[in-house]
C-alpha cells in the first residue's frame, strides 16, 4: 500500500501534462523512479531511486504546474492588505 501515494502523484502529473507518458518503477529496495515512455523510443529515467516522500515531492514539482485557484474574496483580501500596508507607510 506504500505505493498508493506514489501512484496518485503519477496520475496528477499525467493530468497536468495532458499525456499518459509518465510512469514509475519500483526497485527491489522499495525505492521509486520516475520514467517517461514515448512511442518508438526506449524509456527514459527522469529521476534516481528515491524514498517514497522524496519521490512524491519530486513528481509534484516536475512538469507543468497548475495555477493556484484564487477566489474573488481572496483577491479582494490581498488588495485590501496591500492598500493597508501602503496607508501605514
Amino acid at each position: 500500500m506504500r505505493s498508493t501515494r506514489a501512484a496518485s502523484a503519477i496520475e496528477r502529473l499525467n493530468k497536468r501534462a495532458a499525456t499518459r507518458q509518465y510512469s514509475m518503477l519500483r526497485t527491489s529496495d522499495e525505492r521509486f523512479q520516475l520514467i517517461q515512455r514515448v512511442a518508438g523510443q526506449p524509456m527514459e529515467k527522469l529521476s534516481e531511486a528515491l524514498e517514497l516522500d522524496d519521490f512524491v515531492a519530486f513528481v509534484n514539482a516536475y512538469g507543468p504546474q497548475t495555477p493556484k485557484r484564487v477566489s474573488k474574496l481572496d483577491a479582494q483580501f490581498e488588495k485590501n492588505m496591500r492598500n493597508k500596508k501602503e496607508d501605514a507607510s
